[in-house]
């Protein structure tokens, strides 16, 4: 059966929303009986306004003005582990094949909860950028053309920012095997399909199995 939400992330919020929705009705009615029966209609108001809105149609898609010329290919990459998985570069090794491809590659700086609010975000830019720089390195060294960047932590943003500064014709975002990608889990393949109006390829890559495979 379809679901009702547009992302497992959105189901997930309607469901603590109604557990504590629940909890606050338990409490008022502890208070007096007509405060929680109020209570009761007011939430249950605010759940089908917002299960109608989760509902809704999705907003109209964002067009991309490419900057490039007729005919090239502008391809923006978007991984954050999985930025030198063998899969990933397998995809890209083989649009790279069509003439006047271009790719740019960001690897946004995912981070703790705790060091994001503490604005301790040195390690995760450092560790995204070493990274990034390895799979250029790869990249060229095979004569893929491309650059790259550090992105923010918040994958869509890092998207948004991207869109907005390379102007890409096509987008390419690589994510751990399902149950196991915390993208996945937000959604943040459909939502990057639903705002923009440009191919989204999605790249699986299994860093696991790759390790086993080499014994390390």
């Amino acid at each position: 059966m379809e679901s009702p939400f547009r992302s497992e992330a959105a189901a997930f919020r309607f469901l603590l929303i109604t557990i504590g929705a629940f909890a606050l009705i338990v409490v008022m009615s502890t208070i007096s009986t007509m405060l929680g029966f109020l209570t009761f209609l007011a939430l249950t108001v605010a759940a089908v306004v917002l299960y109608l809105r989760q509902r809704g149609p999705a907003p109209e898609q964002a067009h991309v003005e490419s900057l490039g010329g007729p005919g090239e290919r502008r391809i923006l990459v978007v991984a954050n582990e999985t930025v030198g998985g063998e899969e990933l570069l397998s995809a890209m090794s083989t649009m790279a094949l069509s003439e006047r491809t271009h790719f740019h590659v960001v690897c946004p700086a995912l981070n703790s909860r705790l060091r994001t609010f503490t604005s301790d975000e040195d390690a995760a830019r450092e560790a995204a950028q070493q990274r990034l720089d390895m799979t250029l390195a790869r990249l060229a060294s095979v004569g893929i053309d491309a650059t790259g960047a550090v992105g923010d932590g918040d994958p869509l943003v890092a998207v948004d920012d991207a869109v907005r500064t390379y102007a890409p014709n096509e987008i390419v975002i690589s994510t751990h095997p399902p149950g196991r990608s915390n993208w996945l889990e937000k959604g943040v393949v459909e939502s990057v399909q639903a705002r923009y109006d440009v191919p989204v390829t999605h790249v699986v890559v299994d860093l696991a199995e790759q390790s086993s495979g080499r014994g390390d």
